[in-house]
């Protein structure tokens, strides 16, 4: 059964952090579906490139995924506010599926309950609010979660994806393929 992932786009998000892991999950024959909060499919990021989603978030609430994919940017501030995606995050991870977030995205998973607690990173913007973020390593996975620093890192993140739901074998002939340097 292929693998799938959910990537959640919000207005301001970081293009970087959102198109690389697509890309990259997308060549390890990954599903992924690009979700827009609002109903706009339409879904603007902070350097004003334009995305169009696959579907509304509301479209795929019953759907299961083995990924869910957060990316940082100003994006991240709104999705705070929004109770549906913190329920989200919050049902990932109590049914033990991997939760990608980079950049100021792990702040949501401070908001859903999830940090602090294991290992992570985040840019370094936020530290205040994540005291603990481990400011050594471009992306950490940590049992379920795997954190990123920020754009600079887009290709370790995306790669880490890959690793946890196709396999080392995956990621390493993506990252050879890519001519991405070994971590």
């Amino acid at each position: 059964m292929p693998r799938s992932a959910l990537v959640l786009l919000a207005p301001g998000f970081e293009e970087i952090e959102a198109t690389c892991p697509i890309d990259l999950l997308r060549r390890a024959e990954v599903q992924v579906t690009v979700a827009a909060v609002g109903e706009d499919l339409l879904v603007t990021g902070r350097s004003e490139l334009t995305l169009y989603a696959d579907c509304p978030l509301s479209e795929v609430s019953g759907q299961e995924f083995d990924l869910l994919v957060l990316p940082g940017g100003p994006a991240v501030f709104e999705l705070r506010e929004q109770p549906r995606a913190l329920d989200l995050i919050r049902r990932f991870h109590l049914e033990g599926r991997i939760i990608g977030a980079i950049c100021a995205a792990p702040l949501l998973l401070l908001d859903a309950g999830l940090l602090p607690g294991p290992r992570h990173t985040a840019h370094g913007s936020v530290a205040d609010e994540l005291p603990d973020l481990v400011t050594g390593s471009e992306t950490i996975t940590e049992g379920t979660l795997i954190t990123s620093r920020g754009a600079g890192t887009a290709v370790s993140f995306g790669l880490a994806l890959v690793c946890a739901l196709c396999g080392p074998e995956a990621a390493e002939a993506i990252r050879q393929s890519i001519h991405a340097p070994s971590s």
